[in-house]
This record gives C-alpha cells, structure tokens and sequence, in this order.
C-alpha cells in the first residue's frame, strides 16, 4: 500500500501533537508492509485555489499554478492508496494549510454538474485516494472534533456523494497531556494504540472499536484540574510576556494563584519516574495572601492529596503562599530562601531535595 502522510502542523518538533500521533500512527503502517511518505507542510509552498477553472477547461486535471502542490504533491496525492490528513484543530476544523491542500485537489473533478440520490455535484475525473482524518485539540472533550467529523464525512464519508473513501476519523482530545509527565503511561497507551491503528488501516482497512477506544481514552482522573493548570499556564505566560513554546524553553512552571489550584498543579505535575519505592506524606502550612493547608501522600508510584492537615506528615513545610509560590515557579531559590528564613522545614530534609525530581518535568 502506497501511503501520503501529510502534516499540516507549523509546530516543530516537541511541540506538535499532531506530529506525535501521526508519527505513532506512520510507524504502525510501515511495520504492517505500506510504503509511506511523510510530508511536512510547513516546509512546501502551497498556494491556495486562484477559483480559475483553468484546471477544468484550459489544462484539463492540472492547476495552472507553478508550485509545490502541482509539481509535486497533487501528482502524488493522485498515486496514493490512502492518504492521512493529520492537522490541529483551528476553529473547529482542519487549518488553513490543510484547508488549502485539500481545495488545490479541484483537478480531481470534471466541471458537470450530476446528481445522485438528489444531491447534485462534480463527477471525479479519475480514481481518488482513500481518506484517513487525524486531529487533535487542546479541550477534554471529544465532542470538540463533531463539526469536523460532519465535514469529513460529507466530503469524504458516509455523507459523501462519491463513493465512501473515509477509512478512519482518529481525534485526540486534551492533546496537550501527551507530554505532561503525570500522563506518561496513560500516553504510551495512547500512542501505541495509534500505532496499532495504523497496522489495522494497512492490514484491513479500518480500526477496531477496541484501538480506536484506547486512542480516545480519558488521560487525566479529573479533567477540571487538568484545564485549571492549563489556566494556569496560560496566566504565566500572559504575566511574562512569552508564547507556550517560550514557556517550555524556559523550563518554567505554572504560578499557583490559590491553595485549591496549587494542589491541582502538584497532582498533574507528579513525576511516577522519579517517587519509585517512596513512601510519603508531605504537609504544607501556609500564611500569607493565602492561609490554610494541604498534603499529598505519595505511594506505590500514585500521588493522592487535597486540603487539611496529613495523619503523619514525613515533611512539613511552613511558608508564606507566595514566598512558596515563588520557588515553585523558579523566581526564586528554594534553598537560598531556607537560608534566610523565609519559610521553615520540619522532618525529612531529603525528601524536601526531592521535590524538584518529584514535581519537575
């Protein structure tokens, strides 16, 4: 099987999602025998539809404009088995590069109008590849891909006026979890079922219910948190004048803005990696803007925690909010401030070093 994996992501890479799961779902086709290439957008020209004709009536099958796409692309797009259209999500759909590859597929067509079953449209002019849709999108929700799902499918799909070419819809939702450490097995899970979808496509032509569920399964116990940390995030980077990928760069961390959202961000940013055979219970007692208490109790590689006091704390910290929140976010030293006193320790002087393996990136 002859195979065009398209990219439609300006992201490079570490911060395309999109990239990652084409990637996964790429390496599963290759394994299962399918000769696949896959193209970076972001790196060809692509003009959009000029809205011509010419491709219909001077040049019959070929846009008269001079670039990537009609050199290269559309003549492949054209030789292809089964093509994968991979883009984030922009406004509810494919992005604007993807958008105008699909539109420059136009020569496809002959210009007479035929109906068929009442609905009138555009005869093919040859034989079409087989359609693949892959997305992502920030939000939790699956249901943020169902306007794009009723666009594929009326293009390409069961609603489609052609024969039905749309082998597989694969959406990942709260695409960012990916790559939070707190995700990580949740992740491998998701990514090897992408794989695994591709071996399926290659092999048969579809995607079991079964992959298809493990690709889309919920990453986080508590979606809630998961989009305060993402408020979070948003927050620092709007108070520092940076973009996400500035943020990443910077090796930065969300500013907690409360006690409740303080312990949503230590829950996602847990690192299961680094808490391998401990057994803890840190407690924090704060003053300042904002006063009261938390714990977390770690175990078995699993955090738990919420606010009041830990049955047996093995550290416990005493601090001002923003004095601790300060050194979360990396704006100040946490032992130069132990040094000076701005907040006290009791107990585990150890596990307070850990901290920055257990809750770091």
């Amino acid at each position: 099987m002859k195979i065009l994996a398209l990219n439609s992501s300006p992201r490079g890479n570490g911060q395309s999602k999109t990239g990652m799961m084409l990637s996964a779902l790429v390496d599963g086709m290759r394994a299962a025998g399918a000769e696949v290439d896959e193209v970076s957008m972001s790196k060809k020209t692509i003009k959009p539809c000029a809205g011509c004709f010419s491709c219909w009536t001077k040049t019959p099958g070929n846009c008269i404009q001079k670039d990537d796409m009609s050199r290269e692309l559309f003549p492949q797009w054209l030789e292809s088995d089964l093509v994968v259209y991979a883009s984030p999500l922009y406004h509810y759909t494919v992005n604007s590069e993807m958008k105008a590859f699909i539109e420059r597929t136009l020569p496809a067509l002959e210009p007479f109008l035929i109906s068929t079953e009442g609905r009138t449209h555009h005869p093919l002019r040859s034989q079409v590849p087989k359609i693949v849709m892959l997305s992502v999108a920030g939000f939790p929700e699956n249901s943020v891909f169902d306007q794009l799902s009723s666009w594929t499918n009326f293009i390409f799909g069961r609603n489609s006026a052609h024969e039905n070419l749309l082998v597989a819809e694969i959406y990942r939702s709260m695409s960012a979890a990916l790559t939070i450490p707190y995700c990580q097995e949740k992740a491998a899970v998701v990514l090897e079922a992408t794989r695994q979808a591709g071996r399926e496509i290659v092999t048969s032509l579809t995607v079991a219910e079964e992959t298809m569920a493990r690709i889309k399964q919920s990453m986080v116990e508590d979606p809630a948190a998961f989009s305060e940390l993402s408020n979070l995030m948003w927050q620092t980077c709007i108070s520092e004048g940076i973009t996400p990928k500035q943020f990443d760069e910077k090796d930065l961390v969300p500013r907690a803005d409360s006690i409740q959202s303080y312990i949503a961000m230590m829950k996602i940013a847990f690192n299961a990696e680094s808490a391998d055979g401990l057994d803890a219970e840190i407690q924090f007692n704060f003053s300042g803007e904002h006063q009261g208490s938390c714990f977390f109790k770690i175990k078995d590689g699993q955090i738990a925690g919420g606010p009041g006091d830990a049955v047996q704390p093995d550290l416990t910290v005493s601090t001002p909010f923003e004095v601790w929140m300060d050194i979360s976010a990396g704006k100040s030293d946490g032992q130069e401030m132990l040094m000076q006193q701005k907040y006290t320790v009791e107990g585990d002087l150890e596990l307070l070093m850990q901290m920055g393996q257990l809750f770091g990136r």
